[in-house]
């Protein structure tokens, strides 16, 4: 991330040493986040979902017909679909989502129970995070400020990313190794 040389306090240019600054605090952000989330959830009598799983239920909440897999990747930005139809199929299990199939589009909406665990997180949000982020209230602008950055930070990411890749196969020669995680 860093390459540990001091910021550049005269130039307008974002440093590397300031880009790790922000990247260290993003990925200290995304854990305590997803910590939050989880606990939010439990405090809400829904117990044994991981962050991406209660998101993955927010998603299929948030809609009023229902969300596709790949509707669900796209909006929460997530390249694996694996990943999300496994959360989907744990919230089937947990009957917390059902399939609903409108001519060919199926999509996934959230049961009775899934509506009433949505319900419950927005109250425990409403009752702890809400009411921690009150003094805030002159500050309400810089949450909206701040959302704007993400959002834009998420796009040059993304783009960086995809020239990154394209750059390397270009330049590759012989494929890499295989990356090993079992002997």
């Amino acid at each position: 991330m860093g390459d540990g040389s001091e910021p550049d306090r005269g130039s307008d240019n974002i440093s590397s040493t300031e880009l790790s600054e922000f990247e260290f605090t993003m990925i200290t952000f995304f854990y305590g986040f997803s910590r939050w989330v989880e606990m939010c959830m439990n405090s809400a009598d829904v117990r044994g979902l991981k962050a991406l799983d209660i998101l993955v239920m927010h998603a299929t909440h948030s809609r009023a017909r229902g969300f596709s897999p790949n509707e669900i990747a796209a909006t929460l930005n997530i390249d694996d679909m694996h990943l999300v139809a496994y959360s989907i199929k744990k919230l089937l299990a947990a009957g917390l989502v059902m399939p609903v199939r409108e001519g060919r589009h199926q999509g996934y909406v959230p049961t009775e129970a899934g509506e009433a665990a949505c319900r419950g997180y927005l109250k425990i949000r409403e009752e702890y995070l809400l009411a921690s982020l009150r003094h805030l209230r002159e500050d309400r602008a810089e949450i909206s400020h701040a959302a704007r950055i993400l959002r834009l930070l998420t796009g040059l990411y993304d783009q960086a990313g995809r020239f990154a890749v394209g750059d390397a196969a270009s330049r590759r020669q012989i494929p890499p190794p295989p990356v090993r995680t079992k002997r």
